[in-house]
C-alpha cells in the first residue's frame, strides 16, 4: 500500500495537490492495528452502551485475548452466555457502560464470567462493508 499523506488545517476550504510533497511509507493494516495475530478476534459492536468511549453501533472491534485486564480497559466478555462490550472495574467487579442511560451491571460469584479479550482498536466504516453485510 502506498501512503499519500494529506494534511489539511483549519480554514483551509480544500485540499492539497496529492503530488505536493509525494513521499511512499510502508504500511501494513495488519502490523497497524493488530499486535498479537494469534491471540486477536474482529467482532461488531451492538448498540448505543458505549458511545461515551467513541465505540458506536457497527463499529468494529479488534479484541486482543494476550493483553493484561486492567480496570478501566474496555473488554469483549461473555456474562451468562451473552456477549458484551463493557468497561471493566475490576475493584469493584462492575461492568460499566460509556451512556448515562445505561446502568453498571455487577458481576456475581453465581454469573458465568469469562474475560474473552480487551478491545483494543476500533473502526468505523462511513459507508456498509461487504463483508460485514454478509456475515
Amino acid at each position: 500500500m502506498k501512503v499519500i499523506p494529506l494534511r489539511a488545517r483549519a480554514g483551509i476550504t480544500g485540499f492539497e495537490s496529492p503530488a505536493t510533497d509525494y513521499y511512499q511509507l510502508p504500511l501494513s493494516l495488519d502490523e497497524l492495528l493488530i499486535e498479537h495475530p494469534s491471540a486477536t478476534f474482529i467482532g461488531q459492536a451492538a448498540g448505543d452502551s458505549m458511545q461515551g468511549v467513541g465505540i458506536f453501533d457497527g463499529d468494529v472491534l479488534i479484541v486482543d485475548r494476550h493483553v493484561m485486564v486492567r480496570s478501566g480497559d474496555v473488554i469483549v466478555a461473555n456474562l451468562n452466555g451473552e456477549f458484551v462490550c463493557k468497561l471493566i472495574d475490576t475493584r469493584r467487579k462492575l461492568l460499566l457502560s460509556a451512556n448515562e442511560s445505561h446502568q453498571p451491571v455487577p458481576v456475581l460469584e453465581w454469573d458465568q464470567f469469562s474475560i474473552e479479550g480487551v478491545v483494543i482498536r476500533s473502526i468505523r466504516c462511513h459507508r456498509p462493508s461487504k463483508v460485514l453485510e454478509a456475515s
